[in-house]
Parts: C-alpha cells; sequence; structure tokens
C-alpha cells in the first residue's frame, strides 16, 4: 500500500517561549496557555495524541496512555516568521534572519514603487493589517492608491480596493513588488491583501489574499520528495511560502474550515507522498487579532475534525501536526508573532504510541523523519531523524 503523510501545520500554534524569547521581545509568552484557559477550548483528540504530555506543557490533563509520539521542537532558524518557519519545517535551517523594516521602506525604494506600478504609496510604515483599513482605506480610495505596510515580521504587504483596484492588477503590483525586493530588501513574502467596502468602518478584507514568497535558498523536503517520483499536494499557502518550488499539486483554501474539509477529502484519495497543509485562520483571524476565544473555538474545531480522521487513516498513513512559530493571543506588547517551541503530534499504525521526544533542536527534524519513512535520501537536508525512535 502506498506511504502518505499528512502534515498539517497549525499556523502560529506555539506551547511556550523558547529560551532567546527575550532577544526577540518574546519573554513568557505562551499561546496555547492562552487559548486552554477559555471555554471555547475543547482538544480531547490533540490530548489523546499527547499534547498534553509534551514537555514544557502545563496546560490541559496529560493522557495516561498517549495513542501518538510527541515532541517539543525548538525553532534553530534566527526568526519567528511564517517563511522561515516553514523552510526549517522543511528542512532547511536559517541562520542569519530576513530584513524586516521597522521604520518603512527606504524612501528611494517606495519611489521606485510608485514609478513602477503608476500607483501613489500610503503609509510605509509597520501597521495592523486591519487598522490600517480604517486609518487609510477611504483616502486610498479617493486617490486610488496603494496601502503599502509592514510588521515585525520580514513583509511587504500591499492593500487595495477590490473596486478600483481589481485582484489581477493588485496581484501585478505585488509581482513588481517581488522583482524589486531582493538582496537587502530581499523580504520573505510579498502579500496582496485586497479588501471591499466603501467607508472606515464597513471595510474588510476578502479571501483574495496572495503571498509572494522568496524561493528557498535550497532544495527543501518537498524536492526530495518530488524528484523522487511522489505527490507533493500543497494545501493553503503552502504553494506560496515556497513559491511552488517542488509542489506536484496545488489546492488553494479560503480558510481552516475550507482547508480541513479539502484535508478530508484527501483522506479518501489515492496519492503515495505527502500532503503539506497549512490551516492559516489561527495566525491571520485570531492571532494577530488577540482574539483569545476565535483562537481556541478554532482549535476545537480542529480536534473535531481529527475524530473522523484517526480512524479513517489507512494501514500505511501517518499524521503530523505541528506549527511553524507562535502568536500568543494574549500578549499585548505587540499583535505580531511569538518566540516559541512548537508541538509535534505523530500518530498512525506504523507508529509506537505513547513515544515522548522530549525537546529537539530544529524543526527540520520533520523533515529528515518524513523523508526516511518514505525512503528519500534526505542527507542535504539540515536536521536528525527520529524514524527508528516512533517506528513501531
Amino acid at each position: 500500500m502506498a506511504k502518505r503523510i499528512f502534515l498539517i501545520v497549525l499556523d502560529s500554534f506555539g506551547i511556550g517561549a523558547e529560551p532567546d524569547a527575550a532577544a526577540f521581545g518574546d519573554e513568557g509568552t505562551n499561546t496555547l496557555e492562552a487559548i486552554a484557559r477559555d471555554p471555547a477550548f475543547d482538544c480531547p483528540n490533540m490530548g489523546r495524541l499527547g499534547l498534553f504530555n509534551i514537555d514544557g506543557v502545563t496546560a490541559g490533563q496529560p493522557d495516561a496512555a498517549p495513542i501518538g509520539a510527541f515532541a517539543r521542537l525548538q525553532e534553530q532558524s534566527m526568526g519567528k516568521d511564517t517563511t522561515i518557519g516553514h523552510w526549517e519545517i522543511a528542512g532547511v535551517v536559517s541562520p542569519e534572519p530576513l530584513p524586516t523594516f521597522p521604520n518603512g521602506f527606504p524612501d528611494e525604494l517606495i519611489a521606485e514603487y510608485e514609478a513602477k506600478t503608476g500607483y501613489k504609496v500610503l503609509c510605509n510604515k509597520p501597521y495592523s493589517g486591519t487598522e490600517v483599513l480604517k486609518d487609510y482605506g477611504e483616502q486610498a480610495m479617493a486617490e486610488n492608491a496603494l496601502i503599502v505596510y509592514t510588521s515585525a515580521d520580514s513583509v511587504f504587504q500591499v492593500a487595495a480596493n477590490e473596486a478600483l483596484v481589481p485582484v489581477p492588477e493588485l496581484y501585478r503590483c505585488c509581482e513588481i513588488a517581488r522583482e524589486m525586493l531582493k538582496g537587502k530588501y530581499g523580504v520573505g513574502r510579498v502579500i496582496a491583501r485586497p479588501f471591499v467596502g466603501d467607508k472606515a468602518d464597513n471595510f474588510r478584507r476578502t479571501t483574495n489574499r496572495h503571498d509572494l514568497s522568496l524561493k528557498p535558498p535550497r532544495d527543501t523536503m518537498l524536492d526530495l520528495i518530488g524528484k523522487a517520483g511522489q505527490d507533493v499536494i500543497a494545501v493553503g499557502k503552502i504553494f506560496d511560502i515556497f513559491d511552488g518550488q517542488g509542489v506536484t499539486e496545488k489546492i488553494k483554501t479560503t480558510g481552516n474550515t475550507n482547508g480541513i474539509a479539502f484535508t478530508q477529502a484527501l483522506q479518501t484519495r489515492d496519492f503515495e507522498g505527502l500532503a503539506f497543509v497549512n490551516l492559516v485562520d489561527f495566525d491571520m483571524l485570531y492571532g494577530h487579532r488577540r482574539d483569545i476565544p476565535g483562537y481556541a473555538a478554532a482549535a476545537t474545531e480542529f480536534d473535531r475534525f481529527l475524530t473522523d480522521f484517526l480512524p479513517g487513516m489507512r494501514e500505511d498513513d501517518i499524521l503530523m501536526v505541528t506549527a511553524d512559530h507562535g502568536c500568543d493571543p494574549s500578549y499585548l506588547k505587540t499583535t505580531d508573532h511569538t518566540r516559541e517551541y512548537v508541538p509535534w503530534l505523530v500518530y498512525g499504525k506504523k507508529i509506537r504510541p505513547g513515544v515522548n521526544l522530549g525537546t529537539r533542536m530544529s524543526f527540520s527534524t520533520i523533515a529528515r523523519t518524513i523523508c526516511e519513512y518514505l525512503g528519500v535520501d534526505a542527507s542535504s537536508l539540515d536536521g536528525q531523524s527520529v524514524w527508528n525512535e516512533i517506528k513501531a
């Protein structure tokens, strides 16, 4: 029977501050701890997999006999952003952080961007994605301008009203930015942020977001698995994060509920290799907006999905659940990502239950383990496989 791995990233589902969190301004953060206190949080299936047995986790009650293997993973890369986190999950550690622009982008760069796109630029500073629409949305519509903003992450975000700047046109403008932003300006992602509405109190972002990422600096597990003739199915923003590199099939989603439905459907399909899923709403809708009840409810929705997914797994299927960074919704110092450990839950008939892997350095442990199970040479990747420790 074909070997299949379902790798699901709960975007920003951190489980506690890493030892160097203070250097990132994130001392004391804990995404899981924050949401587990909310009445909307109810995750018995993740508990059965071993979530509350992970080293350092104080939320929830440890399961007496976890059905999965579990670990706490520490990020080795120098960053806490989506791009670097996913690259490391895929076996590529980034020793240098991607550039950030806490004071906005240089004037000469913005002037060049205006000349190349034909649009005036507003804002050009770090901003909340919802607040920037309230403060600049009406002016952008009046002047048919683009709103350019950034955050503590390595991003160049471009917002425009769909009624005045159609989505394909906004994408064109973002492609121009992606071509410009290289070298010392090489941000991890250029993000199109279309919105609708006609005044500040009814502006809302749409699901037509599009990320244009830097290509990984070298081959990731996606490339290696694809070159070995196996499937690499990207669900959600995985395709965008890797700029399509190594992906054999792309499935676009509109959010967690849609992504969960596609993952459930994939379980009934025949394929061999990797289904790599990102559930973005944890981060985009709840973490950054400091919405604890919303985050807790999203965790519960995912846990309900596991109720049917776990018993539906085939003999050679493996499920892995992890995250790419934290975004503690109770942390009020900033609305940005937080430097946290991430969980790694591994389950399947080929997995020995109850294995506590402790704390492991590098998210790339995931990539090496996946490749070993699939029989793919991963000697070029960072990290170390733990397959021999968890196989049944």
